[in-house]
């Protein structure tokens, strides 16, 4: 299983402002939740609203603490799967965790570039089941503002970047293999989305979850060997200039007959993101 801990609550999580603890003594860590299977080194600056969500205190000091990604979709506000911020991923309940940040503007993970900056409150979509992992976003307020320029928008209902046999672009520091190596710098891999139809075949009632096109799309490579892994949940899949989907959930990593499953974009609250 990866990118997903589907029933491992219970019921849907109702829409909740988080307030998040202040920095203190580093405590234990745990293992980052889902790099690009089939992708290659790409700079932040192509790519500027993808950010990477870091705890050192929860996930150690080797990757700078990156677990998940996420996208910026306004100076202060990042969309990320809803999962990643769950005790499941994070080890303690949301409220306990210190540090919880992003880092934006810096390509490679060790590096000093770019700016790390405090997630000051999370918001879970009210629509979201662990169950199903249906709904799986989350907003995050920063403490302080990124770039206005660096946002990026997602395309509404109906746009034309949802429809099947679109190229796309997913990105992150994932899993690159499928066996936990991970990548220390940003990369992205060329897929395409795929059709409703094929995403229910694969996924009609997995143990990973079950696949629904009101709240998600999927995306990969015919022939496999192109998709999202390990440590990139939350990240962003793009299509047409725009944001069309987060990840969410699959099985296995780069498989052709289990493409990766994304949030929706055209789901997530009106509010959450500038659509066009």
């Amino acid at each position: 299983m990866r990118r997903s801990f589907a029933g491992s609550l219970t019921g849907a999580l109702a829409l909740t402002a988080v307030a998040l603890a202040a920095p203190q003594a580093s405590g234990g860590t745990t293992i980052p939740d889902g790099v690009v299977i089939g992708g290659k080194p790409v700079e932040i600056a192509q790519a500027p609203w993808v950010v990477a969500l870091s705890s050192r205190d929860r996930f150690g000091g080797t990757r700078a603490g990156q677990f998940c990604g996420g996208v910026q979709v306004a100076p202060d506000r990042v969309l990320t799967a809803a999962h990643c911020v769950t005790k499941e991923v994070l080890g303690v309940p949301l409220g306990q965790v210190r540090d919880l940040g992003v880092i934006a503007g810096r390509s490679e993970l060790k590096g000093s570039g770019g700016r790390e900056v405090a997630v000051s409150g999370v918001l879970l979509n009210p629509g979201y089941d662990p169950g199903t992992n249906a709904g799986d976003f989350a907003l995050l307020t920063l403490a302080s503002p990124l770039p206005a320029d660096h946002a990026i928008k997602a395309a509404g209902p109906g746009h034309a970047a949802y429809e099947a046999g679109t190229a796309a672009v997913v990105y992150g520091w994932g899993d690159t293999t499928g066996g936990g190596a991970y990548a220390d710098e940003l990369r992205a891999a060329p897929v395409k989305v795929l059709s409703d139809s094929a995403c229910e075949k694969a996924y009609p009632g997995h143990a990973d979850g079950t696949y629904s096109a009101a709240t998600m799309l999927c995306a990969g490579d015919e022939n496999g060997g192109r998709d999202a892994c390990q440590g990139d949940s939350g990240g962003p899949l793009v299509a047409d200039g725009r944001l069309i989907g987060l990840v969410s959930w699959g099985s296995g990593c780069g498989q052709a007959e289990s493409p990766g499953v994304y949030a929706r974009l055209s789901a997530a609250p009106e509010t959450w993101a500038e659509r066009s």
